[in-house]
């Protein structure tokens, strides 16, 4: 859209929906699939936890850092492998449907075949035997192995947000969407994904209170047949977003704009390759900065994860209530980023530009981080303020922190973060955002949380618990925020300089990329 068309929305219009009614056919479905997918999205976020942390045997926080750097992050690189490969021998449309068919057919599974048997699968014995020879602070690598298929389920969960909503999902987006469309819809599309988690919060919420019913033949607890429902609800989110992109390539794509699905895989010169994919980022200092906003948040995710889901544990040992707190936890975030989105997002783009906005989620982590290690740190001492002035235990008041922090630190990304990161895709040809975002969203987001379990398990091996590394992690994190801000700047100084006058209805012809690896 020209400037002169954008400046046709004024007053309130302009500031919560700036779309024209002919955009309507490609804004609506998109905004129904990233509903659906962000819905299963939050659900199996939480599952995952309750089922590693709080349900396995012998298991806890701090098994979460083995699991990441053993299991989710191979994982990773093979998912994006097989992204690749699929990409290079079909169409677009259907690798959407193979990838997203793999990961329901393994929730089916799951709740079907390995978690009914888990009792005979799971191997206690050995896992026994090898607990008795390794030291306490790898404990979390002996419930790794021991609760093996609801590692494997936590390692599917996590992909979903890295292989489905970026890879698929924003990999189409940012494919179909002109840059001067990105600058509206992209904060739009994050109010959707917000709403998600509000509607998927209390849809989990009135789920995990519900009680075990004699009537349904599965489980012997209530969380049992909690988790049944729960999967039952991903499946058919998951089927409804394949229904709907299905009709947006016979309705919208195909009709509308001209373009067939093997045009757009066209456009991409050559076949793809994980070697290609990380050339191109290699040697990219453009693709290099968005890698680093990469790592670093999800580096620091991870580090703050661990010792707040360790502390959420403590107060919520029992698997339904942790999964209702989890839950709970998961509709506020989703309320604060719609908050956001609706009165902040797409205006301070508009208004302060990208290097401003970009530049505000590192902050805010770096404020509430300091706000929840400062309480951790001095837990024992915080008897008086805690009971006296807000009435709660020293426990509640470090959990309540870390759950501001986890809510803040999540709102951000899911309107300002997401926002800024995807729209610094949108100035490069088709070639740049399909190689570079493989290499990033499918294996860098993955490097990012990995290097932030190394850290965790080197300090758990060597001080014994997760209480006794919290300095040390707090060291690391400070560094790894300066890193990610001075990446903001510089990746700033680029997009704006791609950007200005560029913001056109049409994308930049494909046969010159935008931006060429330098």
């Amino acid at each position: 859209m020209s400037s002169a068309k954008a400046q046709e929305f004024t007053g309130w219009r302009a500031f919560l929906w700036p779309v024209h009614r002919h955009e309507l056919r490609k804004l609506v479905p998109m905004l129904l699939i990233l509903f659906l997918i962000t819905i299963d999205y939050n659900i199996l976020r939480t599952m995952k936890d309750t089922l590693v942390v709080a349900t396995g045997k012998h298991s806890g926080a701090e098994v979460i850092p083995f699991i990441k750097v053993w299991v989710m992050f191979p994982g990773a690189v093979l998912m994006t492998y097989l992204f690749t490969r699929l990409s290079n021998r079909f169409k677009r449309e259907t690798v959407f449907y193979l990838i997203l068919g793999l990961f329901l057919a393994f929730f089916v599974l799951f709740v079907v075949a390995l978690y009914p048997n888990r009792e005979v699968i799971h191997p206690e014995g050995f896992a026994n035997q090898l607990q008795a020879y390794l030291p306490p602070g790898l404990k979390g690598f002996v419930a790794m192995i021991r609760n093996w298929s609801f590692t494997t389920f936590y390692v599917m969960a996590e992909l979903w947000s890295n292989i489905v909503l970026f890879l698929l999902f924003w990999g189409f987006a940012n494919q179909i969407t002109h840059l001067g469309e990105a600058k509206r819809f992209y904060a739009i599309l994050g109010i959707a994904t917000n709403f998600s988690g509000i509607f998927a919060g209390e849809l989990a919420v009135t789920v995990s209170q519900l009680p075990y019913f004699d009537w349904i033949p599965y489980g012997a607890v209530a969380w049992d047949q909690q988790m049944l429902m729960m999967v039952v609800i991903v499946v058919i989110c998951g089927l409804g977003a394949m229904a709907i992109y299905r009709w947006m390539h016979t309705h919208v794509i195909d009709e509308e704009t001209g373009e067939t699905v093997a045009d757009s895989k066209g456009e991409v010169q050559g076949r793809m390759s994980m070697r290609d994919n990380f050339s191109y980022l290699l040697n990219s200092r453009y693709l290099l900065y968005i890698a680093v906003l990469v790592l670093a948040y999800n580096m620091i995710i991870n580090l703050v994860e661990v010792p707040w889901k360790h502390q959420v544990k403590e107060l919520y040992p029992n698997p339904s209530d942790f999964s209702l707190y989890m839950n709970r936890v998961m509709m506020t975030i989703g309320i604060i980023a719609t908050i956001t989105s609706f009165c902040m997002t797409g205006n301070i783009i508009r208004i302060f530009g990208w290097s401003f906005t970009a530049m505000l989620t590192p902050l805010l982590l770096l404020v509430t981080s300091v706000l929840f290690f400062s309480a951790l740190f001095m837990k024992e001492h915080l008897h008086a303020i805690a009971d006296s002035l807000l009435g709660m235990t020293p426990l509640s008041l470090v959990v309540f922190l870390g759950t501001l922090q986890n809510c803040i630190s999540r709102g951000a990304k899911y309107t300002i973060y997401d926002a800024t990161k995807e729209m610094a895709f949108v100035p490069l040809s088709q070639e740049c955002k399909i190689k570079g975002k493989a290499a990033i969203d499918g294996v860098c987001s993955r490097m990012g949380k990995s290097g932030g379990s190394v850290v965790h398990q080197y300090l758990l091996f060597f001080s014994g618990s997760v209480v006794n590394a919290l300095p040390y992690l707090a060291s690391v994190l400070g560094a790894v925020l300066v890193v990610w801000m001075i990446s903001v700047r510089a990746l700033g100084i680029q997009f704006n300089a791609l950007t200005d006058g560029k913001a056109e209805e049409k994308a930049p012809e494909p046969l010159e990329p935008a931006l060429q690896p330098q």
